[in-house]
C-alpha cells in the first residue's frame, strides 16, 4: 500500500489512504497500543468516518510498534468510578468498546485486522472483530481477563467461541494463557500467519485485493455471517457489560489489578 497519511487530527490513531483503501494504525506504541479514553474516541470516530465513505472499499486495522493492542490501559483511568467508588467497567464497555466492535462488524466493507504483535484482553476482542485476521509469526493472542479477576468482554465471549468452539474458548478464557500465532491459525482462531519480514507486504497486498473486489458482494457476505453467527450480539454485549460491572467491584479484581501494577502473582480469594 502506497501509504499516504490522510489525517493528522488524531493523537492516538494514524490514518493512511490509498485508492479504495484505508489503513488505521493504533498509535500508542509506548503503551503497547493499550486502550485509553483518547484512543477509544479517536478509533470510533475514524471507523464511523470510513464506514460512511463510499470511496473506501476495504479497511485494515493494525498497530504501531511491537504490539497490536495489549488491552485496557490500567494506568489510564479509562473506566470511571461508580457511586460506591468501584471501577465502572460497565459504562466503559457501553460507551467505547461495544460501539467500536459493532462499527467493525456492521461496516459494509471488509475489515482486515493485521496483528503485528501481542493482542491481549480487549485487544484480542478488537482483533477478532475483523472479517479476516492475519498475524506475524511473533504475535500472540491472550484472553487475559481472568488474570485480573474479570470475564471476557469487548465481544470476546462471542467472537472466540464462534471461531474455535466451546472447548478451546473455555480453555483460553479460564486459563488466560497466550496462544501463539502458529497455534491460533491451526485451531481456526485466525486466518493466516506470515513471517515477520513478509508480514507488512502481504497484509498490504490483501488489503489492495479487497479494495479492488466486489464491494457489494463483500457487504452482503458480512450481513449473512452476522445474521447467522452474531444475530444476538447486542444481547451478548449487554451480558458482558452487566457481568463486568458486577466484577468491577470485587475483591479479586482489586487484587488482580494491584498484582499487575506491582508485577507479582495475584492471590485470589474468590470474593
Amino acid at each position: 500500500m502506497g501509504d499516504k497519511q490522510a489525517d493528522q487530527g488524531y493523537g492516538t490513531v494514524n490514518v493512511y489512504r490509498a485508492p479504495g483503501a484505508v489503513k488505521i494504525e493504533l498509535n500508542r506504541p509506548d503503551r503497547l497500543n493499550a486502550w485509553s479514553k483518547e484512543l477509544s474516541s479517536d478509533l470510533l470516530t475514524v471507523l464511523r468516518e470510513v464506514a460512511a465513505d463510499d470511496a473506501v472499499r476495504a479497511v485494515m486495522l493494525t498497530g504501531a510498534g511491537r504490539a497490536f493492542c495489549s488491552g485496557a490501559d490500567l494506568k489510564d483511568g479509562l473506566a470511571a468510578r461508580d457511586s460506591d467508588g468501584h471501577v465502572d467497567t460497565k459504562s466503559t464497555l457501553v460507551t467505547w468498546y461495544h460501539p467500536i466492535v459493532t462499527a467493525i462488524r456492521e461496516m459494509p466493507k471488509p475489515v482486515v485486522t493485521a496483528v503485528n504483535g501481542p493482542a491481549a484482553g480487549a485487544g484480542l476482542s478488537l482483533a477478532l472483530a475483523g472479517d479476516l485476521v492475519v498475524a506475524k509469526e511473533s504475535a500472540y493472542f491472550q484472553l487475559a481477563f481472568v488474570n485480573i479477576g474479570l470475564v471476557p468482554d469487548g465481544g470476546a465471549s462471542l467472537f472466540v467461541p464462534s471461531r474455535i468452539g466451546f472447548a478451546r474458548a473455555a480453555e483460553m478464557a479460564l486459563l488466560g494463557e497466550p496462544v501463539t500465532a502458529a497455534k491460533a491459525v491451526d485451531i481456526g482462531l485466525i486466518n493466516a500467519v506470515w513471517p515477520d519480514e513478509e508480514f507488512a507486504g502481504r497484509a498490504d497486498a490483501l488489503l489492495e485485493r479487497l479494495s479492488n473486489g466486489p464491494t457489494r458482494s463483500y457487504a452482503g457476505t458480512k450481513r449473512e455471517l452476522n445474521h447467522w453467527l452474531y444475530a444476538r450480539m447486542p444481547e451478548q454485549l449487554a451480558l458482558e457489560a452487566r457481568l463486568q460491572g458486577e466484577l468491577g467491584g470485587s475483591k479479586d479484581f482489586f487484587e488482580g489489578v494491584s498484582a499487575f501494577m506491582e508485577k507479582r502473582k495475584p492471590s485470589f480469594t474468590g470474593e
